[in-house]
């Protein structure tokens, strides 16, 4: 029979309600302890641990050093001293890949030279064989001439430039390096060329360039000679002048002796002629509508009889030859290709003094031209006939070139 049954009560094996609560509780409240005790407390003092040596790291971090900076404080004196080491290292840098630079246009020169049948030059020889061991020049004056001006070139070698063994104790002692400039025929090897290295043989002062000869291609052989002479020869300054035109060696080294330590620039007598635009004028420009409205002048520029420029310039040439436009005249194009640089333009106006009695009077007075020819024929009238009687009036005369100290 049931107990409900009977109608009594549950044996007291069974728990009542109030215990079982109390005890469920109890058992809650043991198993959290138990839980925190076995997982928690060993991560926390972990976590706890890790989290302030971050922050010790973070905080030295945000006051901008590490934990040995604290015992090496840098002196600003010496930062400097860093920064002017790696500004030096740089430049000389520069200077090593210049001159790299320029030894390969050499070998260029000397290897198209070779391609297109033209007579290898002895610069060019010596150039290859030499290596970098090149002795520094003050600087190098290139004649501009053409295979029509024989007797030109004889007036100046009669005059104003050295020659034999003089040229030699000129380069030597005073380091300024002399030659006519000129390229080859459109024939190459023909009887134009073969005269020319017939007259370098006899007087070893010509340099001849990778370069088709002719009038409207002035632009470009004065391209290819600064490129030439500098791969050949570490001057400060390049100069080109004209075969019609006098000069005083002696003046024209101390004029630019002035500018040596300065480290770009562009030396003559500048000027800003008119643009023209007319077809069959002299100087034609054919490029005219490039400079504006018609009747607009050119951008300052030095005048072509004879101008000189410094060595960055030179390096300048040689290694952007390739993308430098050439204009109809050669001096407009020289003046072209340093627009946007920072070039210092020097204008001296004893680089173009005219004939006598001009220069006389100047020469008189104690100031010397550089360079005299007339304006009306772009260098000295009949210059083969003439320059002697200017060279006897204007001239320096040859104790000034050997006693001047550059």
């Amino acid at each position: 029979m049931s107990w409900k049954s009977r109608g009594e009560k549950p044996s007291g094996s069974i728990i009542p309600q109030k215990w079982a609560l109390f005890l469920c509780l109890g058992s809650f409240c043991a198993g959290m302890l138990f839980t925190n005790r076995m997982w928690n407390v060993p991560e926390t003092k972990d976590i706890t641990r890790t989290t302030s040596m971050e922050a010790e790291k973070l905080k030295l971090v945000s006051e901008g050093c590490g934990p040995k900076s604290k015992e090496v404080r840098r002196d600003p004196k010496d930062i400097y001293g860093e920064v002017f080491k790696t500004q030096n290292a740089i430049q000389t840098l520069d200077k090593t890949i210049s001159n790299l630079e320029m030894e390969l246009a050499a070998a260029r020169a000397a290897q198209e030279s070779i391609r297109s049948g033209a007579p290898l030059s002895d610069n060019l020889k010596k150039t290859g064989s030499s290596g970098s061991g090149k002795r520094k020049y003050l600087m190098v004056v290139g004649i501009n001439t053409a295979f029509s001006s024989r007797k030109r070139r004889d007036s100046v070698r009669a005059t104003w430039m050295p020659q034999g063994e003089k040229r030699k104790r000129l380069e030597e002692e005073k380091g300024i390096i002399i030659r006519f400039v000129i390229g080859h025929s459109a024939t190459s090897g023909g009887i134009l060329d073969r005269a020319v290295e017939a007259e370098d043989k006899k007087h070893g002062d010509i340099l001849r360039l990778d370069h088709v000869e002719g009038y409207l291609e002035l632009s470009g052989k004065t391209k290819i000679y600064f490129a030439t002479a500098a791969a050949l020869w570490d001057a400060d300054f390049y100069v080109k002048v004209d075969d019609d035109v006098h000069v005083n060696i002696a003046t024209l080294g101390e004029t630019l002796v002035r500018h040596r330590s300065k480290p770009r620039v562009y030396i003559g007598c500048m000027k800003s002629g008119p643009v023209l635009a007319q077809k069959g004028v002299r100087y034609h420009e054919p490029e005219y509508w490039k400079f504006g409205e018609n009747g607009n002048k050119y951008f300052r520029h030095a005048t072509g009889q004879l101008y000189a420029i410094s060595r960055d310039l030179a390096q300048y040439i040689s290694i952007n030859q390739h993308v430098l436009h050439k204009y109809a005249n050669e001096d407009v194009s020289l003046g072209s290709w340093f627009i946007g640089l920072d070039v210092e333009h020097i204008d001296d106006r004893r680089l173009c003094c005219g004939t006598p009695p001009d220069c006389e009077w100047k020469a008189q007075a104690g100031n010397i031209c550089v360079a005299s020819f007339d304006w009306t024929c772009s260098g000295i009238c009949r210059s083969a006939d003439r320059i002697k009687e200017v060279h006897r009036r204007c001239g320096e005369g040859e104790n000034a070139l050997w006693s001047a100290s550059f």
